[in-house]
């Protein structure tokens, strides 16, 4: 006998399934997925959470006719397989391939395109909302964990739904993690929803009750659970949900597919907003994954035997890096704090959180929160430092601005996953920070070559008397040796690498090394270039900078992030200022688009961002015939 999943094309199959075969369709959804993510790498604890209510929401609701939003969007592989990528799925995350979030490009079931967080219910109010303006009368389902919740956006649009004449649905998938376990009282008050003494007693008395009733009817069972919500109500009532306009039913077993399966029927015909709680486990059937839900958050290749990581890891990575450096100089510095918006794992603090318990703060998914948090640790005679990757710091670009570098306020910004990410795609790859940076006052930005140079700019940094980032690559370092001593930059200062007649290569950050040997492979061509380490996108070196101007009268810029308003924008704009003419500049970067998803050494090759694109763009420049 094949496998059931082998029949399944659509939606529409499931829903001829009857309950014993979506048990089965479970299991073999939830070794697909495995399978395949040890292979391809992805994110696999939190879909495996949700194969149940995957398949519950498919087989109740008239997809995709009926919306089904994904907040953040990396729980959606389940669903992904159920509505028409099966074949597909081993490319998901691939270049080339199927996204490993929801994509409205890639699939009518994809109503909307998400991959930052706790955007879902407000998605989904502005899709009901088009539908009763419509005239039409589909159902509109958010989905969102808890860690989600902790956002400040999804209370806004609950706040907002609530004064709207609308239905609505929203389900709290309460797992008790995002990324790194759950904080903020929040989470600690679902926590007594889901440890609740009393109500488990009335529910497994109400259980016994219906169980020991002769022949019993599903219409028998429906009044049982109608009395099961209210009571739950009365016990552990949902006041925050209630006081926004919500209906709350739950908390329901997530992985209990027929209790799903009934409570959706009932819920898809109910008034008004609802918010249906369930609680469900990450990592649900793959034992590694239950046991360490953070590692298999977003994991790379591994033996799915052993669940242990097919990459090596000889070389530090430079969130590493800045983890190990923090709690060296926190040691030596009381005064430094640290911050993140629930990623403790993700931007290396771990840890600095163990070690200093009182100076780690995590704020849950708010990175709006998080940043005037920072500022008024500032303001108090700290020394916040605010961990946090490129894509996200653009959730709090106005409290970087207004909040502290406005009031010139000593925070500083540890800017991970600064340029080409890779496999998350475009809503993750971190290729816009420098030029919304640049353009603020007081900002001292800077970008390490490698793992000593990034240890340096984070002592330099934590020097300062105003505000400062550092944006730094995903994945590992260069691999030089660590000095034991960390030394101190001059602010604006540029390093001159290479000495050379023709050209002037400067560059910025992890695209050093590749420069240096570019420079190196067009000595073949008879062309000498001088080679520029900036150091600093901000202030720039403007001394060295016109003076080698002057001196090649020609000049690339290289940068991995997005031309318009970037590295080589501000090296034009310095060239401009210093009044130099009959100088050749070009400028080499990403360009202005949203980088597909891909692996970063294919994207890099494919955008140039290589020893050998950038060796074919210089010699273009210099009109070399090769």
């Amino acid at each position: 006998m094949g496998r059931i999943l082998d029949l399944i094309d659509s939606p529409s199959d499931i829903r001829q399934l009857g309950q014993p075969e979506l048990k089965i369709l479970a299991e073999e959804i939830r070794e697909e997925i495995i399978g395949t993510i040890s292979k391809t790498g992805g994110h696999l604890a939190s879909s495996l959470g949700v194969v149940e209510l995957s398949l519950a929401l498919h087989y109740v609701f008239n997809t995709p006719e009926d919306k089904v939003i994904w907040d953040v969007g990396h729980q959606c592989y389940a669903h992904k397989i159920l509505t028409g990528r099966k074949k597909s799925f081993d490319t998901i995350r691939q270049h080339s391939g199927i996204s490993g979030f929801p994509k409205i490009l890639e699939s009518e079931f994809d109503c909307f395109g998400t991959g930052h967080s706790s955007t879902s219910i407000s998605a989904a109010l502005g899709l009901a909302l088009a539908r009763d303006l419509k005239g039409e009368k589909h159902n509109v389902v958010a989905v969102i964990g808890d860690g989600a919740m902790t956002g400040g956006m999804a209370f806004e649009a609950m706040n907002n739904a609530g004064s709207m004449n609308t239905n609505l649905i929203v389900v709290l998938n309460d797992n008790e993690m995002s990324i790194s376990s759950n904080v903020g009282s929040l989470s600690q008050h679902l926590s007594k929803v889901r440890m609740s003494r009393r109500l488990q007693k009335v529910r497994k008395d109400l259980r016994y009750l219906v169980k020991h009733i002769p022949k019993v009817g599903d219409k028998v069972l429906e009044v049982c659970e109608y009395i099961e919500d209210h009571v739950t109500y009365l016990l552990v009532p949902g006041v925050i949900f209630e006081a926004l306009g919500f209906f709350h039913l739950g908390p329901f077993d997530g992985h209990n597919l027929e209790q799903m399966i009934r409570t959706f029927e009932r819920v898809k015909n109910m008034e008004g907003n609802i918010l249906v709680h369930i609680v469900t486990q990450k990592g649900k059937g793959y034992p590694p994954a239950e046991k360490d839900a953070t590692k298999f958050h977003a994991a790379a290749p591994f033996d799915r035997n052993t669940g242990k990581s097919l990459n090596g890891e000889e070389v530090p990575s430079y969130t590493e890096v800045f983890g190990k450096t923090l709690i060296e100089m926190a040691r030596q510095d009381k005064r430094i704090v640290a911050i993140t918006a629930a990623m403790r794992d993700g931007t290396g603090l771990s840890r600095f959180a163990r070690e200093f318990p009182d100076r780690f703060f995590d704020v849950g998914i708010a990175e709006q929160h998080a940043v005037t948090f920072s500022a008024a640790l500032a303001c108090g005679g700290m020394k916040p430092v605010v961990a946090i990757y490129s894509t996200f710091l653009q959730r709090a670009f106005d409290q970087l601005i207004h909040d502290v570098c406005l009031q010139n306020l000593p925070v500083l910004f540890a800017i991970d996953r600064a340029g080409i990410v890779g496999e998350d795609g475009p809503t993750h790859q971190g290729v816009f920070d420098i030029s919304f940076l640049r353009l603020v006052p007081n900002l001292v930005l800077m970008s390490p070559s490698d793992e000593n140079e990034f240890r340096s700019m984070l002592k330099t940094a934590l020097l300062l008397n105003g505000p400062a980032a550092i944006r730094f690559p995903r994945g590992r370092g260069v691999g030089v040796a660590m000095e034991e001593e960390i030394k101190t930059l001059e602010i604006g200062k540029a390093e001159v690498i290479r000495e050379g007649r023709d050209i002037a290569i400067i560059t910025i950050g992890n695209l050093v090394y590749p420069c240096i040997l570019a420079a190196e492979r067009l000595s073949v061509y008879g062309i000498s270039a001088t080679v520029i380490n900036a150091r600093f996108i901000k202030p720039l070196d403007e001394e060295l900078i016109a003076g080698v101007a002057r001196k090649t009268r020609r000049i690339i810029t290289i940068e991995e992030n997005i031309v318009s308003g970037g590295f080589g924008s501000a090296v034009q704009e310095l060239i401009h200022r210093s009044g130099i003419e009959n100088i050749s500049i070009t400028t080499l970067g990403l360009p202005e688009r949203f980088i597909e998803q891909g692996s970063p050494s294919i994207l890099r090759e494919k955008l140039g961002m290589t020893t050998e694109g950038i060796t074919q763009a210089i010699l273009k420049s210099l009109q070399v015939m090769v």
